[in-house]
């Protein structure tokens, strides 16, 4: 297994930028309400840690300015993310294993309840799940 190290420099915030683009928030919030601007947050993808067999990320949901990230339901969007088109968890656990070099065949994902940072920082774990780095 690679060390946390270089796992960092492979999922480095501008490689995960690559693959969750900053605007994919709006898309989202596009299809959601029809209009991108009523989102209250960014939303980026952030490499956690790895444990045997598992790497661990999540979703940093960031207040917009002017926007209050408390008052939204994000406790909900656990089960939005894994099934929204837009977010394509599928796609994006694809895109992981391609930086790593590896197979997407036997990879599964899981992803986790929102936890509250704070007021202005809500995150959402994504954990995948794998067999060998």
């Amino acid at each position: 297994m690679m060390d946390n190290n270089s796992l960092y420099e492979i999922f480095s915030a501008e490689k995960l930028n690559g693959l969750f683009p900053k605007d994919r928030a709006d898309h989202f919030f596009d299809a959601l309400y029809g209009d991108a601007s009523d989102g209250a947050y960014d939303i980026s993808l952030r490499f956690k840690s790895a444990k045997e067999n598992m790497l661990q990320f999540e979703f940093q949901l960031e207040q917009r300015p002017g926007k209050c990230l408390a008052c939204n339901l994000t406790y909900g969007l656990p089960e939005v993310f894994s099934r929204h088109p837009v977010i394509n968890i599928a796609e994006l656990v694809k895109g992981i294993m391609r930086l790593l070099n590896k197979n997407t065949d036997s990879v599964r994902w899981k992803i986790g309840a929102t936890r509250e940072i704070s007021q202005k920082l809500h995150v959402i774990p994504l954990d995948i799940f794998f067999h060998g780095i």
